[in-house]
């Protein structure tokens, strides 16, 4: 009896030990630091499993299931260790159908004309069980996360058929994230009745991934599923739409002339061959051939439902986005609209945007910052950061100039007239135009975009250009026009880029060197984004829309240049040459939002006072 006490005392401090000896995440200075005991692949636990989502779009009769990988910590299974989750889910882990020429969409005819039927490719699918994928692993699993992959919808191993951003894609992830949360089934094979748990969860989420396994993460966020607590979508498409279309003309995503909608469905249809068929005439040939509409590019309830700034409303999850002011295959204006709402709806968001291309996450810094405050809860104050991050011409990825918001909240709208100069070229100018003729052009989609600007004359362009800068001009925020323009055909592209000039023409050049902006309407669409119709020819018609969102500064010797073509070889359908298009040189401006407003541009430039 007198051994009790002192017993109890060793049991109690033999078990202080053992759970002081336990392995947990490490912060500091608010970020998740690697963790030695959670960085040794040999030790991490890698499984798969499927998970039962809502949806049944193979309408095989059964719910369809998606399939799942995870990799945690060893220690999640041997000291009962509860991790957040970092989750990826992406179409193309099954294999894609390659870019066979034939799969796209032949683009020379003329506007209006029904096009001949393209070709359909099969998906070889690829991969192997238990991994889907690798990405993610390394950078979050040694710093205290469990890092889940899944397949979306008819993709792979997963059941179902994809959409390509119907709302089976926004549900699936959503299933996984309740999975993880203990509100959804899981099971140990696809057609098998044993369930699986994730025990190893708190139920605490974020999402990230580039490109359509970027837009994946906004989806789920718009359903408002509970567990999701932050998201960093990278270069996401946020509406097909703007991603195949651009204010109401038939448009194609940079790199991939003749993709449409129907054309990636086609491309990452990876899922069970016997189920292909009905969901080729199901979704592809139906719901898609009847929805797309690439006679006239109009905006209608088929698109409406693939735009996620219309689903927005219960979307509460952390938003960090990234994107490139030269991305011209998802363009800047993607995350750019999705920022605007969210930080509209007050929810914590911030933007980080580099100078290249498509692709390029935020740095790892702060997407450390970001998953610790919101997956783990640490209290770092990155709500009160910046809200808009932006990588200068010359400068690194991983320092970004701190904005207190997109655009910088110095810029103002600059209003720029137009002289004539046709064929050669005219002047961009703040005094009011005293010409009050017409200028044309005559299309021709074999002279590209960079021939047109670099050239002193032609007859397949119109260019004004200001006058040779004397101080950079900063330019940040989304440019506009005004046009007032006639075809002599009923249906007219129209294309309109801001360039810098003298153009680079150094191989080694820089993406920022010559290209500023670009835009692409159809006049057709001059009243209504959804309601287009047949111009009469040598009418004027009235159109204003804006150019991708940039924020460049054009250096001192430089000359900003407003360049109206027609047909843009690089992503416009490409009629035979010879349509007119005339604009009203009086009537025309473009809009430039530029840091320091009209001042700026006139130190610069040396203009007079109106």
């Amino acid at each position: 009896m007198k051994n009790t006490i002192p017993n109890m005392f060793l049991f109690l401090f033999v078990l202080s030990l053992q759970a002081q000896e336990k392995t947990v995440p490490i912060f500091k200075e608010g970020e998740a630091q690697i963790v030695a005991a959670f960085s040794n692949p040999k030790n991490w636990i890698r499984h798969d499993l499927w998970v039962e989502t809502s949806f049944d779009t193979d309408e095989d009769g059964r719910l369809d299931r998606m399939h799942v990988a995870v990799t945690r910590p060893n220690q999640t299974e041997s000291e009962g260790l509860k991790l957040p989750i970092v989750y990826e889910s992406s179409p193309y882990y099954g294999g894609t159908a390659g870019n066979d020429l034939g799969l796209f969409w032949d683009v020379k005819h003329e506007l209006g004309e029904k096009e001949k039927p393209r070709s359909k490719v099969e998906v070889i699918r690829i991969g192997k069980r238990p991994i889907i994928s690798n990405s993610q692993i390394r950078t979050w699993v040694p710093r205290g996360y469990v890092v889940v992959h899944s397949s979306s919808p008819g993709t792979g191993l997963s059941d179902g058929s994809p959409t390509v951003g119907g709302m089976n894609e926004s549900l699936a992830p959503k299933a996984v994230i309740d999975w993880l949360n203990g509100r959804a089934k899981g099971f140990s094979s696809r057609e098998g009745t044993e369930s699986v748990t994730a025990f190893w969860s708190t139920g605490k989420v974020g999402m990230t991934g580039t490109s359509y396994n970027g837009t994946i993460p906004l989806a789920a966020a718009t359903t408002g599923v509970s567990g999701l607590e932050a998201i960093i979508p990278i270069a996401p498409n946020t509406s097909y739409y703007h991603y195949y279309r651009s204010n109401g003309l038939v448009r194609s995503p940079g790199g991939y002339l003749g993709e449409d909608i129907d054309v990636l469905y086609d491309y990452i249809h990876s899922g069970k061959e016997e189920n292909r068929a009905h969901n080729n005439k199901k979704i592809r040939d139906t719901e898609m051939a009847n929805g797309m509409d690439r006679i006239s590019g109009d905006y209608n309830d088929f698109w409406a439902g693939r735009d996620y700034l219309n689903q927005m409303k219960p979307m509460k999850a952390a938003l960090l986005m990234s994107h490139g002011f030269n991305d011209w295959n998802v363009m800047p204006e993607h995350s750019y609209r999705i920022y605007k709402r969210a930080t509209e709806m007050g929810i914590p968001t911030q933007i980080y945007y580099h100078q290249n291309g498509h692709g390029g996450p935020p740095p790892l810094k702060m997407m450390n910052r970001w998953f610790t405050r919101y997956l783990h809860g640490i209290e770092n104050d990155v709500e009160n950061d910046a809200k808009a991050w932006i990588v200068r011409e010359q400068d690194k990825r991983t320092e970004p100039t701190a904005y207190k918001a997109y655009p910088n909240p110095a810029a103002q709208q600059v209003t720029l007239n137009i002289t004539a100069g046709a064929p050669g070229i005219g002047t961009l100018t703040l005094q009011d135009s005293e010409s009050k003729g017409k200028e044309s052009l005559i299309d021709n989609s074999s002279f590209s975009a960079t021939s047109l600007a670099q050239a002193t004359t032609s007859d397949h362009r119109l260019l004004y250009v200001s006058s040779v800068l004397k101080e950079d001009v900063h330019i940040s925020g989304s440019s506009s026009i005004s046009i007032r323009a006639a075809s002599s055909k009923p249906a007219v592209n129209l294309s309109v880029y801001l360039v810098s000039l003298p153009w680079n023409k150094d191989r080694r050049a820089k993406i920022t060197d010559n290209i500023i902006t670009r835009g692409w309407a159809d006049l057709q669409n001059h009243t209504s984004l959804s309601e287009s119709a047949p111009l009469k020819p040598n009418t004027f018609y009235e159109m204003s829309f804006n150019l991708q969102p940039d924020d460049q500064i054009i250096k001192k010797g430089q000359q900003i240049g407003l360049l109206i073509f027609s047909s843009d070889s690089e992503y416009t359908l490409l009629p035979k040459p010879g349509t007119t298009l005339t604009i009203d040189v009086k009537e025309t401006k473009i809009n430039i939002p530029i840091v320091g407003g009209e001042n700026a541009f006139k130190k610069a430039t040396n203009e007079l006072n109106n």
